[in-house]
């Protein structure tokens, strides 16, 4: 009994079971649902929402939040650019690599600065990771004017259209990225380390674990997985946008939690943030098919992500 309760409990096969529902449902209301196509489409807007997801992963793991995801998105975008478009940048030789070595240098800057406030002070992570998330988005807003920053070269905008042995790579993104979440987690000291802390702070102190050191580079993970969606996103978009990432940290949370990670710390893994991720752009694509109001899509989102903690407690 115990055994088929934790089976229906479990968020991967929760998931999986809620993706073939939306997938036979949208289908059923609008034949373009599974056109190659759209589900192209899916597959790389996923991506970039996986990335995001499993930066939040990170810190989720730990019990906490980065609320200043977003606009650290917004800010590596807007660099990243900026150093593509300089005259400085062209004159470097390899802008591209230039560009991105400093759009992820800002990244894991802000990243140690969550970390430490975080770790250091004892301070909960929502309000630390609140008052971060104005000083990045008036960096952001500072550095490009309040504007997009236009002309990137055409080289770095062709990253986001590559094919690899006929794949798209934004699909080979999606699994590396999955992959290299899991190796992380699940292969590695840190990793198991990561999982003791959220799960057991007290604990993982008498075994010896740095407690700290372990909470402060979850953070630095966190913002270093955002910094690299953002160059990629930033590639597709062919400009740096100081709002692109208006939306990201409330998605990529949800996108963890409904695919099973904890709210609590120390359970889910790589996989939870590649469900919810799918399922999540899968719901937002299949609405826009059936012409169905933003504001309801909002509502739906909520209630999925109600419904989620709701069995993350149930879990427990």
């Amino acid at each position: 009994m115990q055994m088929t309760r934790s089976f229906f409990l479990n968020s991967a096969v929760i998931g999986l079971v809620m993706i073939a529902l939306l997938l036979a449902g949208f289908s059923a209301a609008s034949p373009q649902m599974l056109t190659k196509g759209n589900i192209y489409n899916i597959l790389v807007q996923s991506s970039y929402l996986m990335i995001f997801a499993s930066a939040q992963t990170m810190v989720l793991l730990t019990r906490g939040y980065d609320l200043s995801l977003g606009n650290t998105v917004s800010l590596v975008s807007v660099i990243t650019a900026m150093v593509l478009v300089s005259p400085w940048g062209q004159a470097a030789g390899a802008p591209i690599l230039l560009a991105a070595l400093c759009g992820l240098g800002a990244a894991v800057m802000i990243g140690v600065l969550n970390g430490t406030l975080v770790a250091a002070t004892g301070l909960n992570p929502f309000i630390v990771t609140l008052g971060t998330m104005y000083i990045v988005q008036a960096l952001g807003s500072t550095v490009s004017g309040g504007f997009p920053v236009s002309g990137v070269p055409a080289q770095f905008m062709a990253l986001s259209r590559l094919d690899v042995l006929g794949v798209p790579v934004q699909i080979w993104t999606l699994g590396l990225a999955t992959l290299a979440l899991h190796m992380l987690l699940k292969w590695s000291v840190y990793g198991r380390s990561l999982y003791l802390v959220g799960a057991n702070p007290t604990a993982a102190t008498a075994a010896g674990i740095k407690t700290r050191m372990v909470t402060a580079m979850a953070y630095v993970c966190c913002s270093a997985f955002a910094g690299l969606g953002a160059i990629l996103l930033t590639a597709r978009t062919g400009s740096g946008e100081p709002t692109l990432g208006a939306n990201l940290t409330l998605e990529a949370i949800a996108a963890a939690v409904v695919g099973g990670i904890s709210t609590q710390g120390g359970r889910g893994g790589a996989v939870a943030p590649l469900i919810g991720a799918v399922l999540i752009t899968l719901l937002s694509n299949g609405m826009d098919l059936v012409q169905i109001d933003g504001y309801v899509q909002q509502i739906c989102l909520g209630m999925i992500i109600v419904i989620a903690l709701t069995l993350d407690r149930f879990r427990r």
